[in-house]
């Protein structure tokens, strides 16, 4: 089993209040080059920052990769549009960062983006795939894609109280600078994404398409954001199975939402609860207050953990939360000192 994680940004997280994946809007560009550190080493190597919510909630790569230590599965890292370097192994497509969505081409090379992705997943050696993403700003995107294509729009938040009403007026006013209305590209995924989208959507739907006309079985790990991405396929015209794994903060969040949409797109959903709320640390009390939820695969890779070996994933979570300087004594950011920058 191999996890790739197609790492990228948009330009659109750096609207006002619409994402906690980094302590400042101006470190939030630099959240998916230190996730993917993260994922893969376990720290930041090169990152200049330790991604955390402005009330110091790590980011889901801290979860990830706790499981990783225990299970010890493959990775590969996708530059899907980095804004910042990484020093993590990328596999380089070619992706550069989205621009806002209220401009009216936000990832004008969709289309080239899909069939690299396509191109790489088809000669991967696996048999089973999980497939995340990091992409501040994302959840936005998907409720952009979502409403272009004409489905039902409801995406969860890294933010404890989701700032939907906020998104939806970013997204209105992208609509509006791509001259489109709710519903105009049905039928058009890539169309949506080079309109509406985020470099990460075309490359997660290129992987998903690849791996599966190469008959490797695919498990979408994230929650809202797979979503869209369960509906940009479908509206490509794919037909065979879709398996979305995330979290219960997702579906604590979405209540009936979640179910009916996997069900409408024809996908089987997977819920883990990795039993934060068993545990006192401020890290698990975090998630457990409804910040960040899912993420960096967090839902896929908690998927992969047998009942008995989750109090040892749990376990070394504290081990990583410790090494990334967030224990249960400083329930507060890291200072730009802390951050090693």
């Amino acid at each position: 089993m191999r996890l790739l994680l197609p790492a990228g940004t948009t330009e659109t997280a750096l609207v006002d209040g619409i994402s906690a994946a980094g302590a400042t809007p101006e470190l939030m560009k630099h959240t998916p080059s230190a996730d993917a550190e993260i994922l893969a080493y376990g720290q930041p190597v090169a990152a200049p920052v330790t991604p955390v919510s402005p009330n110091g909630c790590p980011t889901p790569a801290a979860v990830t990769r706790a499981v990783r230590e225990v299970c010890e599965f493959d990775v590969s890292i996708v530059d899907a549009g980095l804004a910042e370097p990484t020093a993590a192994p990328t596999v380089d497509l070619g992706v550069d960062p989205g621009a806002d969505i209220r401009e009216s081409t936000p990832v004008p090379d969709a289309a080239s983006i899909f069939d690299r992705a396509a191109t790489y997943a088809s000669s991967l050696p696996d048999d089973d795939l999980v497939i995340g993403e990091t992409v501040p700003g994302g959840t936005t995107t998907a409720l952009a894609v979502l409403t272009a294509l004409g489905e039902p729009a409801a995406v969860s938040s890294s933010l404890p109280a989701n700032p939907i009403e906020r998104k939806r007026r970013v997204v209105d006013e992208a609509l509006e600078a791509s001259d489109l209305r709710s519903g105009g590209l049905d039928g058009q995924p890539l169309e949506a994404i080079e309109r509406m989208g985020d470099p990460v959507q075309a490359t997660v739907m290129g992987l998903v398409t690849g791996a599966l006309e190469a008959d490797i079985d695919v498990t979408l790990a994230g929650g809202t954001q797979m979503i869209a991405v369960a509906a940009l396929l479908r509206h490509a015209g794919l037909e065979g199975p879709l398996s979305i794994a995330t979290t219960s903060f997702v579906a604590d969040e979405q209540g009936d939402r979640l179910g009916e949409a996997c069900y409408r797109l024809n996908c089987e959903l997977t819920v883990t609860d990795p039993g934060f709320d068993e545990r006192e640390h401020v890290s698990m009390e975090r998630y457990c207050a409804g910040e960040a939820k899912e993420g960096v695969a967090m839902g896929g890779a908690l998927s992969l953990v047998s009942e008995d070996r989750l109090p040892t994933v749990l376990d070394r979570f504290e081990v990583v939360c410790d090494r990334l300087g967030i224990d249960d004594e400083r329930a507060r950011p890291p200072t730009e000192g802390e951050r090693g920058s």
